[in-house]
């Protein structure tokens, strides 16, 4: 049989590492602000994703290796950023159409007879 390593053996008042709560809920977000970006909503779910990132980073960081969900969160935070590009792209897209629209056409075809 072999020896049991004192190095390896785990405190038994150490906490079992759990996955963060709200890493997943920043990927939730994350992903709904990546599929509603380019219609302009997407930016609330954005800006909610960075803003719980912050403090996710922050309780992991506390928790000292007990808190699990570093991937999540560096993938939520990136769908986050994909979100504010497509609506910053939806925006400026449309802004280019209404100056377009209001630009107007050729004009108006008077008769020959106007002066």
């Amino acid at each position: 049989m072999a020896a049991i390593d004192p190095a390896n053996v785990r405190h038994p008042l150490d906490p079992d590492p759990v996955p963060s709560t709200k890493a997943a809920a920043v990927l939730a977000l994350g992903v709904v602000a990546a599929i509603t970006g380019f219609f302009v909503g997407g930016l609330i779910p954005a800006a909610l994703a960075l803003l719980m990132a912050r403090d996710a980073r922050r309780e992991m960081s506390a928790a000292g290796g007990f808190l699990t969900g570093g991937r999540r969160i560096r993938t939520g935070v990136a769908l986050a950023w994909v979100g504010i590009v497509l609506a910053a792209c939806a925006l400026v897209a449309a802004a280019i159409v209404g100056l377009l629209h209001s630009a107007g056409g050729p004009g108006t075809n008077f008769a020959p007879d106007v002066n």
